[in-house]
């Protein structure tokens, strides 16, 4: 069985470094045999990735998107993941391991399926911080 996906009205897709775009009605497309395949909605633009998490999901994105430079990438990525492992608790952490491990093994859609979690923690402390920040600026 291979890769279903639904595709909503104009939606981006990228195969295998291929951008390919929807028509205006949902598509329901089968991928056999193995290919790099990234939803556009998954992509980060290279301005959001000034977090640490999130610029980790955007090395991993562009290895996924060029497989020119991924040999350059993995070192780099596995680095980073290594260094934002003792930032958190066990149960973010884990998700940190499960995105090395996918790295390690090539699958870079999985591993940044694996760093979601990690970046929608990270938004939430961040945001935490803002509004301490913001409530004692008003004090």
């Amino acid at each position: 069985m291979g890769l279903r996906l639904t595709l909503k009205p104009n939606e981006r897709i990228v195969v295998n470094g291929c951008v390919i775009r929807n028509s205006d009605r949902r598509q329901l497309l089968i991928i056999e045999n193995h290919a790099d395949v990234v939803r556009e909605s998954d992509l980060l633009d290279d301005k959001e990735a000034r977090t640490p998490v999130k610029e980790v999901y955007f090395f991993i994105q562009s290895a996924l998107l060029d497989a020119r430079i991924r040999d350059k990438m993995v070192p780099i990525v596995q680095k980073k993941l290594g260094q934002l492992a003792p930032v958190f608790h066990d149960e973010i952490t884990s998700h940190i391991f499960e995105a090395a491990n996918h790295v390690s093994c090539g699958n870079f859609y999985k591993a940044m399926r694996a760093l979601r979690a990690v970046v929608e923690y990270e938004a939430t402390l961040y945001k935490m911080m803002d509004d301490k920040m913001s409530g004692q600026a008003a004090e």
